[in-house]
């Protein structure tokens, strides 16, 4: 008998739910709001949830990764009273098992639990019988639930030779990622070769990756190994590979597709029995829509996703990565450990954080430099530029109609809450706001110069009440 938790606030669904589940030997119970649902699976694990997007209390799919972060790991049936395309694709990538309408027929909703279920059950009798082992992930610093989720990805991209795709923002660490992949893969002892594809000169690109013999072009005084054979028995990962020039791309799909190629100049084939990981921030699929990618190497390259969370959207790391950074640059700088001061914290979780994990580390050596042998860190010790954006997002929050007097100082921080609300929003809206403009309201070429992929685009849309205008 499993234990299906229902979270809606339509009393008439949670009725008829329950009646369907119990009719099928199930256990059900209901909560009408967020709160109370999250208290529910909380305290009493359970194997299935049944959970509505527009709830009193807020937007279930905001729930979704915490309900999966769960001991219990529930899986997630998103109901909705009407169909949002983009909330569907969303929940999907939130980890949700199925989205569903509230009009679907009994016989669609009980398949979709019996599924989820069968699912549910196969998966937990593979991992009992699967030997526990420590995931290496060096420099990979967080516990958040999206975090989690990436690296359970991880996790099952290394036990397979599957082509990876990993997709982020700038500086949210695409490299550490395709590094634990290999890492805890079969192919560990193999070399681990980083293609750097933006810094690939166009008119030496096939030599450096494919190699040359002697003699095949001028200045080529002796053979060399191309970094394709380098990744023999290995990994090889192509960075940015959305700027692997275009001419290159059809050739490199015959070799990702044989595992052979002839280096420059060279009589025969060449094998390398290498594994692939690519990573990009741009959109791929608009690139091919633009003719600037080929469809056919896309395919390929997607075999297997993994989208890594911006810093923003995982806050709850924010202190982890602190306390990291600040006692490795202490070492690195032969200083004493660090004290954080709550207004230091207080201050990085207000921050945007639009350069991602990079942008932090840099930030965070710029402080130990700058509080050199002083034992706690202070917001005076951060960039300047850091507490200026979180003291006019303060400001902004704390100003009041003339002839109110402020309850709080101008230079004292609001909650945490708030911190987010006014730096995300603003930013975001801005944001789009330049974008259109920039973009001549297309949304295509929006999607081309800000690397969101069209769904994403259409959320902030939404969320900013921003119309299209093409």
């Amino acid at each position: 008998m499993a234990k299906i938790l229902i979270i809606d606030d339509d009393e008439l669904i949670c009725t008829t739910l329950t009646r369907l589940v119990c009719s099928k030997g199930h256990d059900a119970s209901n909560a009408l709001t967020l709160d109370e649902g999250l208290r529910q699976a909380t305290a009493q694990p359970c194997d299935v949830v049944f959970l509505d997007v527009c709830l009193p209390d807020g937007n279930g799919l905001d729930l979704l990764p915490t309900i999966e972060a769960l001991p219990a790991s529930p899986e997630v049936i998103i109901m909705t009273g009407y169909g949002d395309p983009n909330g569907a694709e969303l929940a999907i990538k939130s980890g949700a098992w199925d989205y569903i309408e509230k009009n679907s027929s009994v016989k669609d909703i009980i398949l979709s639990l019996e599924r989820a279920l069968q699912y549910r059950q196969e998966k937990l009798a593979v991992a009992g019988s699967r030997s526990i082992s420590a995931l290496q992930r060096e420099k990979i610093i967080g516990q958040s639930p999206k975090l989690n989720a990436c690296l359970d990805r991880v996790a099952q991209a290394a036990g397979s030779d599957v082509n990876v795709c990993i997709l982020g923002e700038t500086g949210t660490g695409k490299e550490l990622f395709a590094r634990a992949i290999h890492e805890n893969s079969q192919r560990s002892r193999g070399s681990f070769v980083v293609v750097d594809c933006t810094a690939l000169p166009e008119t030496l690109v096939e030599s450096l990756l494919f190699g040359h013999e002697k003699g095949s072009f001028t200045g080529a005084d002796k053979a060399r190994d191309g970094l394709v054979l380098q990744a023999h028995c290995g990994t090889l990962f192509l960075d940015e590979v959305g700027e692997l020039p275009l001419t290159l791309q059809k050739t490199f799909l015959r070799v990702l597709q044989e595992r052979r190629f002839r280096p420059l100049g060279g009589a025969k084939e060449i094998a390398s029995d290498f594994r692939l990981v690519v990573a990009t921030n741009r959109n791929l699929e608009q690139m091919v829509a633009d003719g600037q990618f080929r469809a056919d190497l896309l395919f390929r390259l997607k075999s297997f996703c993994i989208e890594l969370p911006p810093l923003r959207d995982r806050q709850e790391d924010v202190q982890q990565l602190a306390r990291y950074y600040a006692d490795r640059f202490s070492v690195r700088y032969g200083l004493a450990p660090k004290g954080f001061s709550p207004e230091f914290l207080e201050t990085l979780m207000g921050y945007a954080w639009l350069g991602n994990v990079r942008e932090f580390v840099n930030s965070m050596e710029q402080t130990l430099a700058a509080a050199h042998a002083e034992p706690t860190l202070f917001p005076k010790h951060l960039p300047l530029n850091i507490r200026i954006q979180v003291t006019r997002a303060a400001v902004a929050h704390e100003s009041v109609a003339p002839g109110n007097v402020a309850k709080t100082p101008a230079y004292s921080l609001p909650k945490l809450h708030d911190y987010r609300e006014a730096i995300y929003n603003d930013a975001e809206k801005n944001y789009l706001h330049d974008l259109f403009s920039r973009s001549e309201r297309s949304i295509s070429h929006a999607c081309q110069l800000s690397g969101l992929s069209p769904s994403r685009l259409y959320a902030l849309m939404k969320k900013h009440e921003i119309s299209r205008i093409d």
